[in-house]
């Protein structure tokens, strides 16, 4: 390989397409866990709304038999 025919251009322009790169790939990055943690949030807010309706219902089986209300 000959250094000589190498120009100073190359100083420039090889870091800067480094640093260039490092940017963009530190920004669809940090998209792409924000959504994957949003997506996390909504499966355990479903997850807990689906066993809160299955436990009031539980509830509501329980007590449906008896004709007294709910916590009598």
């Amino acid at each position: 390989m000959n250094f000589a025919n190498m120009t100073s251009a190359h100083f420039i322009f090889i870091p800067t397409v480094l640093f260039v790169g490092i940017c963009i790939g530190w920004v669809l990055g940090s998209r792409a866990a924000r959504d994957a943690y949003a997506m996390a949030q909504h499966k355990q807010g479903a997850r807990m709304r689906a066993q809160g309706s299955r436990a009031s219902k539980e509830y509501a089986n329980r007590d449906a038999g008896n004709g007294a209300p709910p916590g009598e």
